[in-house]
């Protein structure tokens, strides 16, 4: 992004923690928690503790950051190096981000953007012009994006009540302000887990490392009582449920599996791995000391904010989070993509003169697909 990009972004972002600052949460335990904050084109400043609101206001309005970020974890001294701090417990907190669910709509909403001769193009994995291979990849995420990551909101969040007895009001749910969802879980049995036995609740949400035996299939002889029943819990529940679908046709599907051996259980143990374990991102919850961009705050790829979703089945990103003015800009957008914002529709552009509201332009410029006239 050039000098004259990043004043006009700076400045938009800075008008909106002006005036909402309302919207940004400051959590719980402020004092034990560690900040940080990017500027545009530079790198993280982190080790910041703060006390307040008006410290974090502060924060805000004097560096004009494009992100802000905050522990999840609690320290003794958050303004130390991490060897110093006193790591005392940390939330349980999870990603899931669409470009992980690997799907089809993908192809038709990414451009890319060439590293040698910035030409943009719908070209997956080269760059059109040049040939290179040094390409950026920017999304644009689709109404489609959005549900699909939804479902694995909710099937997450169903693992996480049914199997693992989290209170229901203990999870919030936050959209990330570009291409997915962070599910938070405050205040549970699991705040004093480290890394490796996060590990292991991963593996269990995420359906992996499973095995044949677990759900009644054995190399040698497998024996039909072994099979789950379709009312069992955990993950043997999940499986009959998915497999079998119903207990009138379990006998037969047991059968078929029986028939089919050992192997090929296996591989659709695999494939299950996809409908029965949540799409999370496995690293952001075993990480114990990172810190997540803050909830209220801008996300510099989109100008979107990051936001509570108190009603998730009727929550859309692309207007409860669009919150930057209405103000018109001239800009030179390259933009092959229509894309929705504010119930208005934008795009596609082929490297032209156009005029449009700060919140357009701001979500063009972050995707490095616009630039000012």
């Amino acid at each position: 992004m050039q000098e004259k990009e990043i004043k006009f972004v700076e400045e938009a972002f800075k008008n909106y923690y002006f005036n909402h600052f309302d919207l940004i949460h400051v959590p719980e335990r402020t004092s034990e928690r560690e900040f940080g904050f990017q500027k545009f084109n530079s790198g993280m400043i982190r080790h910041i503790s703060l006390k307040d609101d008006k410290e974090l206001h502060l924060l805000l309005m004097q560096n004009k950051p494009s992100d802000v970020y905050c522990s999840n974890g609690y320290y003794s001294f958050p303004n130390l190096q991490m060897s110093e701090k006193e790591w005392k417990e940390a939330d349980l907190i999870f990603d899931i981000d669409a470009k992980d669910l690997e799907l089809s709509c993908r192809q038709n909403h990414c451009v890319t953007k060439c590293v040698e001769c910035s030409h943009i193009s719908k070209s997956s994995n080269h760059c059109s012009k040049c040939n290179s291979t040094k390409i950026e990849v920017k999304s644009l995420p689709c109404k489609n994006c959005i549900e699909e990551s939804k479902k694995e909101v909710e099937k997450l969040k169903n693992i996480l009540i049914e199997d693992l007895g989290v209170e229901k009001n203990s999870i919030q749910i936050y959209f990330s302000g570009n291409e997915g969802f962070h599910v938070y879980v405050y205040n549970s049995q699991f705040q004093e887990l480290g890394s490796r036995e996060r590990s292991e609740l991963v593996d269990y949400l995420m359906f992996r490392g499973t095995i044949p035996e677990t759900f009644g299939m054995k190399k040698l002889r497998p024996s039909r009582q072994l099979f789950p029943e379709i009312n069992e819990e955990g993950w043997r529940g999940r499986f009959s449920k998915e497999v079998f679908g119903s207990k009138s046709k379990r006998s037969k599907i047991i059968s078929e599996l029986i028939n089919e051996g050992y192997s090929n259980f296996q591989r659709k143990l695999e494939i299950l791995s996809k409908t029965v374990g949540a799409q999370i991102d496995p690293n952001v919850t075993m990480d114990i000391h990172r810190i997540f961009r803050l909830p209220g705050s801008l996300n510099s790829k989109s100008g979107l904010s990051k936001v509570k979703c108190n009603d998730l089945k009727q929550f859309d990103p692309y207007n409860d989070s669009s919150f930057l003015n209405e103000e018109t800009i001239e800009l030179i957008a390259n933009c092959p993509v229509e894309f929705k914002l504010k119930k208005r529709k934008f795009g596609p552009y082929s490297n032209e003169k156009i005029t449009v509201p700060t919140y357009a332009a701001v979500y063009m410029i972050c995707k490095k697909l616009a630039v000012l006239s």
